[in-house]
């Protein structure tokens, strides 16, 4: 397969995942926020943090408010990161490999480019359908890759960057309700603090599957749901479990083994991932394993560009950035 299509497949998929990953970001806010008693606004503030841009978002909008942070990171065509902008790449990606994605995977991209343009020219009355719709979009295109687009390489690599791409924000959503919004530690353990952590997995799509499984609501539980279960969809094990089985169909390389520093880096996290329980994410601290699994995430995708997307050595002195370097690097903030 040409380096251009897959990059440009891999990258289609991961913005898209991102963008609806975005939406997620805003609408566990916005659940919480039903239910904080006070200094409701200054919970904005931990969101624009998480995205490593606080800097950037002040140069531009100074105050932190609800509407400033919801343009910011839905509607801004100068923000790299924002829903819009998002989308915007992930529809040049798609223009880039036309003959390769199906007609159906073309037409919806651009229907759901443009659906949040509108909605950034006239806002919408009621902002918490309009990221249910971001959403909605997103599974749509997913499913119509799946059953329009033949699974070969370019489906494989497209799967890899979506599931990249949710493992890292379901860590980042996690961390958020964790570490950034809780207002207090007098809070742990209250009826407040359940209400939050049932939010969060409302967000994530994880409320009634957890309920299967688990008949109580408790940080340890949930945790462990979206970060370790095998066989949840938004979990991280099952994202890194599914990116390493597309990986090993790509290169022919049997599991358990590796021949590139992809496939080493992604097998080690993998296997760690299998045997670790809650007791030990907790025993670390939780906020720092999930610092450390988006770095290791990044380090995967990475170590994917250099094996897949560069046309020169890894270790030439002055390596010529492709369009997936490019892209990598200039997000790797968020």
């Amino acid at each position: 397969m040409l380096s251009r299509v897959a990059d440009s497949v891999y990258w289609l998929n991961r913005y898209i995942e991102r963008a609806e990953n975005i939406a997620r970001f805003v609408d566990v806010n916005l659940y919480l926020m039903l239910d904080l008693p006070y200094g409701a606004q200054q919970q904005w503030e931990p969101l624009v943090m998480t995205t490593g841009d606080l800097s950037f978002f002040k140069q531009h909008y100074g105050e932190v408010t609800k509407a400033n942070v919801i343009q910011f990171l839905t509607f801004d065509q100068h923000y790299s990161n924002s829903i819009l902008s998002c989308l915007n790449m992930a529809r040049e990606n798609a223009r880039s490999i036309r003959e390769i994605i199906s007609s159906e995977m073309w037409e919806e991209i651009n229907r759901f480019y443009l659906m949040v343009k509108e909605a950034g020219d006239r806002p919408p009355a009621n902002i918490a359908d309009f990221f249910a719709r971001v959403k909605l979009s997103s599974h749509r295109f997913a499913g119509i890759m799946d059953a329009t687009m033949t699974h070969n390489e370019a489906w494989h690599f497209g799967q890899m960057g979506r599931l990249q791409e949710r493992a890292d924000k379901t860590a980042r959503i996690l961390d958020v309700k964790y570490y950034y919004l809780l207002p207090s530690v007098e809070w742990v353990g209250t009826p407040l603090d359940q209400v939050e952590w049932i939010a969060l997995l409302k967000s994530a799509s994880a409320y009634e599957m957890y309920r299967k499984s688990q008949r109580r609501i408790t940080p340890a539980n949930v945790a462990s749901f979206l970060i370790l279960h095998p066989k949840f969809p938004r979990s991280i094990h099952f994202c890194l479990l599914q990116v390493q089985r597309s990986l090993h169909e790509v290169t022919g390389t049997p599991l358990g083994s590796w021949r590139n520093e992809a496939e080493r880096a992604l097998g080690r996290l993998c296997g760690e991932m299998g045997y670790i329980t809650i007791e030990d994410v907790i025993s670390q601290g939780l906020h720092e394993f999930l610092e450390e699994i988006q770095a290791r995430v990044n380090e995967v995708g990475v170590k994917m560009a250099q094996t897949f997307f560069v046309n020169e050595p890894v270790l030439s002195p002055v390596p010529v950035q492709s369009q997936g370097q490019t892209q990598q690097q200039s997000l790797a903030s968020f």
